[in-house]
């Protein structure tokens, strides 16, 4: 039976009293999920070829990819500073978040609207866009008729306990449109996986480069962006329209909360 796992990362934080700061109002979860067979005989030895063309990783040192510094070309990726390098890069990149086979789910919250909305008992943001991720997740392996788990970047001692605590919860308890049988049937283990940055896991990098531009997308389609989508993200998005969970031609890939 194929295995799956679905690779998490989170753009924003979780802190309500933060809401009324623009910078600051949206929480997102992106989950891109892979076969486990694809992503370590494609997706991660493609992933190391592409950062020994560009940037000389050895294995003994691996360079782990992250949006942010790639877009500033902040070392070790001071090579994007030559504009033939960087075009040559986001050819090659593009080319590949192409080819690779994934789908994604990314859920967003307007934490602003949701501290006015629910002024008395409010649902935890985070815990809100887990249920919605996990759901979906739930029934992306129900549809493929197998089972997979669930991996996210670690954020450190308090934050870590914080995603493990709520993903504990949800497989547990059930949601509102999951029971815990059909959550706990669909998923090889009830703990949430949570790795370091530096272990080199290419599905936690691919999550990193994709979770921005998505949020990005769905907030423009809510008006709520405040700016125009840069190029680059505007190519990313593109791909994704492919890669983005659907069912019975729908797609429930993108939610905003």
């Amino acid at each position: 039976m194929t295995k799956y796992r679905m690779y998490v990362d989170e753009v924003g934080n979780p802190d309500l009293e933060s809401s009324d700061n623009p910078n600051h109002r949206f929480l997102s979860l992106t989950g891109v999920i892979t076969d486990l067979l694809h992503s370590a005989e494609v997706v991660h030895p493609e992933m190391e070829q592409l950062k020994e063309n560009f940037f000389r990783s050895h294995p003994d040192e691996p360079l782990i990819l992250h949006r942010k510094e790639l877009v500033n070309a902040k070392p070790p990726f001071q090579a994007l500073r030559d504009p033939a390098i960087r075009s040559q890069f986001d050819e090659k990149l593009l080319e590949l978040l192409s080819k690779w086979e994934y789908t994604v789910i990314t859920v967003c919250i307007d934490k602003k609207r949701h501290k006015e909305t629910y002024t008395t008992w409010r649902y935890d943001p985070y815990h809100y866009c887990l249920e919605v991720l996990l759901e979906r997740y739930v029934f992306f392996l129900q549809q493929h008729y197998c089972q997979g788990d669930v991996m996210a970047e670690s954020r450190g001692g308090r934050e870590d306990r914080r995603l493990k605590a709520s993903f504990e919860r949800l497989s547990s308890n059930g949601t509102h449109f999951v029971t815990a049988e059909t959550i706990q049937n669909s998923l090889t283990s009830r703990q949430l996986k949570v790795k370091p940055k530096a272990n080199n896991i290419a599905g936690l990098q691919l999550a990193d480069l994709i979770a921005h531009p998505s949020r990005a997308e769905i907030l423009y389609e809510q008006e709520l962006l405040g700016k125009s989508l840069a190029t680059f993200a505007e190519k990313v998005i593109h791909i994704l329209q492919s890669k983005y969970y659907a069912r019975a031609d729908q797609v429930y890939g993108k939610k905003f909360l």
